[in-house]
């Protein structure tokens, strides 16, 4: 079970697999089973994991009455309901537990402990972006999508310092961490909000670009790639400019294919 390739549909996902991903006690294999994740359940299984009891119990009935059923919606709010039901408590407690959400074998109960980082306001954008860090380098493709969503807002609000920030991980020997700087900052991005500073005048985050030009990844590669298709539809001769130079500085294969991707949208409208 543990090396399944996962259904296709929704509807075909084995009851027992479906059963093991609402108690927490497996991890999904692919965007299908992660979308199918039915967290309200899983919160409950989590809490009685936890022994919490009657404790959680106001957490549960806030959980169970939120009417919204999408799950981009849903773990931010299962996040910000435990950052209320830590509140007050002491600091061994806020981080017994936060540890016990951030280690869970459930990449759905990570991505709620990922959300609580990025949702934590007594948190600075440093301390949010080091605190996101093991979830970007995290070994599921989910728990790594819901980490850089879970910093964009913070990352809008203060975008200048994030991108000197992000200078060091374009440079991390992880190719997760180098493509968690690309991904957080591209000016439009998947299921995120829109990082109207970077639509309006890519160059500031031409650096963290410049040091990913070549990258041996695939997974950074796309990524890269992406942020320049993003970047052409509202500077599109700056796109050009950025991918004619870099094929006049490297003729690596890996340069070739980001240039090739980025540019994928603005040869179909030449």
């Amino acid at each position: 079970m543990l090396h399944r390739k996962g259904a296709r549909k929704i509807d075909d996902i084995p009851p027992k697999v479906a059963s093991l991903l609402n108690e927490g006690k497996l991890e999904s294999v692919n965007l299908t089973e992660w979308l199918a994740v039915d967290h309200k359940s899983l919160l409950h299984a989590v809490t009685a994991e936890m022994s919490l009891g009657q404790d959680a119990e106001s957490l549960l009935l806030r959980i169970n009455a939120f009417s919204e059923r999408k799950i981009m919606k849903l773990i931010p709010a299962i996040a910000e309901e435990w950052l209320v039901w830590l509140e007050g408590r002491c600091a061994a407690e806020r981080s017994g537990l936060y540890e016990a959400l951030a280690g869970h074998r459930s990449d759905s109960v990570r991505c709620w402990a990922a959300y609580m980082i990025g949702l934590d306001a007594r948190l600075s954008l440093e301390q949010k972006l080091a605190g996101i860090r093991p979830f970007a380098a995290d070994q599921h493709f989910g728990v790594r999508e819901i980490a850089w969503m879970a910093v964009r807002e913070p990352i809008i609000r203060e975008l200048r310092e994030a991108l000197v920030y992000f200078a060091g991980w374009v440079i991390d020997a992880d190719a997760n961490i180098r493509r968690f700087a690309i991904e957080a900052t591209r000016p439009v991005g998947v299921w995120a909000k829109h990082i109207v500073a970077l639509k309006e005048e890519p160059a500031p985050a031409l650096p963290l670009l410049e040091a990913v030009c070549s990258d041996p990844a695939k997974y950074v590669q796309d990524s890269v790639s992406n942020w320049l298709n993003d970047a052409g539809k509202t500077n599109p001769d700056w796109v050009l400019q950025v991918c004619n130079r870099w094929q006049e500085q490297s003729d690596t294969k890996q340069t070739k294919r980001i240039v090739t991707r980025a540019k994928r949208n603005l040869l179909k409208e030449s």
